[in-house]
């Protein structure tokens, strides 16, 4: 039998690798983004509530209403901005299915979709599943900073849709209040549908204030603002995300929603509704992982390794370039083999895999794991 890939480049993902080698030489796993400890008791207990009271059928296409009003209301305290509980919000199978669904509701064949590198690496594949066109830009390194004039000049009557992420994976760079503003100029007056991944919302340092694309008038009426769950309440294993857009956006957004999931897990939506009545659960989440990025790069002050501080998620870029001129597959490759921690290489995420001698390390694990990936670092 012969057949024609929809997908001919894509092969097995870097997680995918450098996770098996992790668990091949038993290496600390500092590579994958989740965290190693527990969600929160009270969650699970309330999860565990909804099961037992019988929520265990079909979920409303759209999520269940009182997580998508708990969900307003959040947006209503954290960004005084308001999204429509009923005809606005949608629940989705995490993230990466708002993404999917998002860009297959609006991009078309030859369709141009920007998006910049270092970037996660699901953007692309939907858009060439879509027939479209990636357009990529890449990120100025070591800042991960964009160039907006050369955003303008890959503006063409094609572009379609414009892919920001923020904060950044893998970079841990945030945008700021000039860069959205720099993008609201951009497309305003311009049918280009904005698809902002904010999944690391809450997880950002230094009082610094996440700008969401719902903070500016004319870029939120022309933006999808994707969210997880998962990586806020440290159960990514859920896959319950959700995503925000004005009614004609999500109207379109719902037309590919049913017939992908038709709707996501009953219980979880059910639990997470009661358990996002305390904003404390997220509103403390800065100051706990501002905790342990500190911790994590107070203990390898000493090492080889040159870094900036990561401005929000639960990674952190470090610079190998004083310690070997090896390239950076190479090199995690080799730290997970030869001293028992594993990372993921920036280059794949790149445009040509640019190569910066820089590797990403998680630090949303215990300060026991923390210590111990420490003091393997600080022996290279």
């Amino acid at each position: 039998m012969q057949y024609q890939s929809k997908l001919p480049h894509v092969g097995t993902s870097i997680f995918t690798v450098m996770s098996a080698l992790a668990s091949k030489h038993q290496a600390i796993n500092l590579s994958q983004g989740f965290p190693d400890f527990e969600s929160d008791p009270k969650l699970i207990d309330l999860v565990t509530k909804a099961m037992r009271k019988g929520y265990n059928q079909y979920a409303p296409m759209a999520g269940v209403f009182e997580l998508r009003e708990q969900i307003a209301e959040k947006f209503d305290l954290l960004y005084q901005s308001s999204y429509d509980s009923e005809s606005e919000i949608t629940i989705t199978a995490g993230a990466t299915q708002a993404i999917s669904c998002i860009i297959s509701a609006f991009v078309s064949k030859d369709d141009e979709v920007i998006i910049f590198k270092p970037a996660y690496d699901s953007y692309e594949p939907f858009i060439e599943l879509n027939d479209g066109k990636t357009i990529s830009i890449q990120l100025q390194h070591s800042q991960y900073n964009v160039d907006w004039e050369q955003v303008k000049e890959q503006i063409t009557n094609r572009t379609k849709m414009i892919i920001i992420n923020t904060p950044h994976n893998p970079s841990g760079s945030i945008f700021s209040k000039e860069d959205m503003l720099q993008l609201e100029a951009i497309t305003n007056g311009t049918d280009i549908v904005v698809l902002s991944d904010e999944v690391y919302e809450h997880i950002i340092f230094d009082s610094e204030k996440h700008q969401s694309a719902c903070l500016f008038p004319d870029l939120k009426s022309r933006s999808f603002v994707v969210a997880s769950f998962g990586k806020t309440f440290h159960n990514t294993g859920w896959k319950v995300g959700y995503c925000c857009a004005p009614k004609e956006l999500m109207s379109e957004f719902r037309k590919v929603h049913q017939f992908n999931v038709f709707c996501v897990n009953h219980p979880l939506q059910k639990g997470l509704a009661e358990y996002l009545k305390e904003p404390s659960y997220y509103l403390n989440l800065p100051q706990f992982y501002q905790e342990k990025r500190d911790l994590f790069l107070g203990l390898i002050e000493s090492s080889r390794f040159k870094f900036l501080p990561s401005k929000g998620t639960y990674f952190q870029v470090l610079d190998y370039s004083d310690i070997t001129t090896e390239n950076d597959v190479e090199f995690a490759k080799r730290l997970t083999a030869e001293s028992g921690i594993a990372s993921i290489p920036l280059s794949v995420f790149n445009t040509n895999n640019l190569n910066n001698n820089v590797l990403r390390f998680c630090f949303a694990k215990s300060n026991e794991t923390l210590k111990k990936a420490a003091d393997i670092l600080n022996t290279l």
